[in-house]
Formats: structure tokens, C-alpha cells, sequence
């Protein structure tokens, strides 16, 4: 299926209020930022939905109703959830969260209240997609793959729910984007893929190069997030023991003690343009300055800590909200 190029201005409209790298906190705010400036103009597209190339109706901050007719999908479970768009973690939020300390300890929210990194991932535009409400759930943390035997009825839908061998394999229109996605988050975030996952997905990295749309969604969301998916743009190729460089857990892990590091006059001239106190945020991991950060009067009691100084939040962990100017 051929995705059609948008023109300059329609380009223009859709990002020219989103501020530039200004990643989002949560997931909720991830979900209102592609609504608004990713996926604005989508909805009635020829792509439709990630899954099952579905059009919808927007609802509210982030949500919309499916118009199940256009793509001819129709499911015998989780139809409560049909009509519904969600926004599925291609690589899904369990399966990255199980590798990490903080979900052992207690599970999603506990990775929320205690993980920075796992707050970026679980809000990582670039690993988000609109999709029917049903797949969403049908899919849940099973592996992409190449489907035998019974799947699951979805209608005219493709995408494949295997049901013998628990294996998704997505309509062939998103396998590149699928695997390209993959391969980011593998990539950024340290996500170990076994070796059948990644023989799979380096096939259909070939297969089915980049579209139109895939390469206008990556630059869309480079300007929130400030930076790209270097799978697509093509600035990085998985291979056959691709060793993944980590890069975002080098935001919170070794961009703290870069900046405590900086002129200690630098430091003196930030304080004193203070008026008030620094709002840092513990679910999210960053903090939030009274002039210039924008989300500043946002952060919920429950989830505040106050400190006097920017330099008391830098050396409590806490890094800059992505949207201060």
C-alpha cells in the first residue's frame, strides 16, 4: 500500500507548536503529544491504524473511536475494547520492563515511582502507534513472528494472532516499521532480543523499506522527543551481532554528574534568577524551574519534591524538564 507525501505546509501545521525537544514526562503526556502533532492529520488517512489499517474519530486529549467499517475488522474477543483506539508499545512496556530491577521489585508502578529510564521508555514516542483497541489486547507482550497454524478471526484485518504458537506477526504495511522500531528501542535502551527475534525482524528490515509516512513520523517525532530513529533514517543498520550503544540510559545515568560538573559561576547565575523553588517531579525523574519551564505549575502535589536550588535537584538525580527553554 502506497502512503501519499505530505506537502510543506501540511508539514509545518502539524509541528509548529510543538517546542522543540521537548520529550515527554509520562506516558499520558507521550499520548497527547502524538494526538496533537504526530498523528493529527492521520486519522483518516490511507495508512489507518498500525495493525489493522483502520480510520478513526478523535476523541478528547488522546483518545478516538474507531470506524471498524473501513478496514472491515471485526473480532470475537476483547470486543468491548474494538471500537477503542489505544496506543500500543510496539515493543511492548512488560517486555522491557521485565528486564529491569524495578519491575522485579514491584511491577509497573513501581518502575513509575522509582525508574527515570523506565519513565522514558514507557513515553518513548517513537515506540508508540494508534491501533484497534482489540488487537492492542489480543497482541499484549507476545513477540512478533512469522504466524502458523489458527489464528485469531480479525475480519479483513492481516495482522496474525497465532493461538497454537503465541506469535503476532502485523500486516506486511508495518513489518518494516515494526522491526525498525524494534531495533531503536533494542538499541537505546539496552533491550536484549534473542537470536530468532532478530533473524525475523532483519528480514523484514529488508522486505519492506521505509515509506513516505514512516520517514514524516520519525521527523515529527524527532521534534518533541530531539532525536531521530537512526533505523529509519538509515544512520544505523542492524546486523548480526549488533551490540546496542545504550544512549538513553546515558540520560539519566551519566548526564547528572556532566552537569553537576559545570562552571560553578554558571551555577551561581541560574540560582539567582530563581523566584521560587524547583519543582522536581519523582515519577518522572525531572525537575522543573519557576521561569522558563512550562509544565512547572503542573507537577501534581502528590508526585512534587521542592528544593531551593537547581543544584539541590541535579544532586538529588533529578535531570531538566525536556521542554525548559
Amino acid at each position: 500500500m502506497k502512503r501519499p507525501l505530505l506537502t510543506a505546509a501540511a508539514i509545518a501545521i502539524a509541528v509548529a507548536a510543538v517546542p522543540a525537544g521537548a520529550a515527554p514526562d509520562n506516558f499520558s503526556e507521550a499520548k497527547r503529544l502524538l494526538r496533537q502533532h504526530v498523528y493529527k492529520d492521520q486519522n483518516l488517512s490511507q495508512a489507518g491504524d498500525f495493525y489493522c489499517g483502520c480510520k478513526w474519530q478523535w476523541v478528547g486529549k488522546s483518545g478516538g473511536k474507531m470506524d471498524l467499517a473501513s478496514c472491515g475488522f471485526q473480532a470475537n474477543k476483547h470486543v468491548d475494547r474494538a471500537a477503542r483506539l489505544e496506543w500500543e508499545h510496539v515493543v511492548p512496556i512488560s517486555a522491557v520492563g521485565q528486564q529491569r530491577q524495578c519491575w522485579r521489585n514491584g511491577g509497573r508502578q513501581n518502575c513509575q515511582r522509582t525508574d527515570p529510564v523506565f519513565n522514558m521508555m514507557e513515553a518513548d514516542m517513537h515506540n508508540l502507534a494508534p491501533s484497534v483497541g482489540a488487537v492492542n489486547a489480543l497482541r499484549s507482550a507476545i513477540s512478533y513472528g512469522m504466524a502458523s497454524g489458527p489464528t485469531e478471526p480479525l475480519g479483513a484485518c492481516t495482522t496474525k494472532v497465532a493461538t497454537t504458537f503465541r506469535v503476532v506477526e502485523p500486516r506486511n504495511e508495518v513489518k518494516g516499521e515494526a522491526a525498525r522500531i524494534t531495533f531503536y528501542m533494542a538499541d537505546r535502551y539496552n533491550i536484549r532480543l534473542s537470536e530468532k527475534q532478530q533473524q525475523v525482524l532483519m528480514a523484514w528490515d529488508r522486505a519492506y523499506p521505509v515509506s513516505a509516512w514512516e520517514l514524516e513520523r520519525d521527523r515529527r517525532i524527532s521534534y518533541a522527543m530531539g532525536h531521530h530513529n537512526p533505523f529509519v533514517t538509515g544512520e544505523r543498520k542492524w546486523t548480526p551481532g549488533y551490540r546496542p550503544q545504550g544512549a538513553g540510559q546515558a540520560v539519566t545515568t551519566r548526564a547528572v554528574p556532566a552537569r553537576q560538573s559545570e562552571a560553578p559561576a554558571r551555577q551561581v547565575q541560574v540560582a539567582a534568577r530563581q523566584d521560587g523553588p524547583v519543582f522536581g517531579n519523582k515519577r518522572s525523574g525531572v525537575y522543573h524551574l519557576p521561569q522558563g519551564c512550562p509544565s512547572y505549575s503542573q507537577v501534581s502535589t502528590k508526585n512534587r519534591v521542592q528544593f531551593s536550588t537547581e543544584q539541590e535537584a541535579l544532586a538529588a538525580g533529578f535531570r531538566k524538564a525536556g521542554n525548559c527553554s
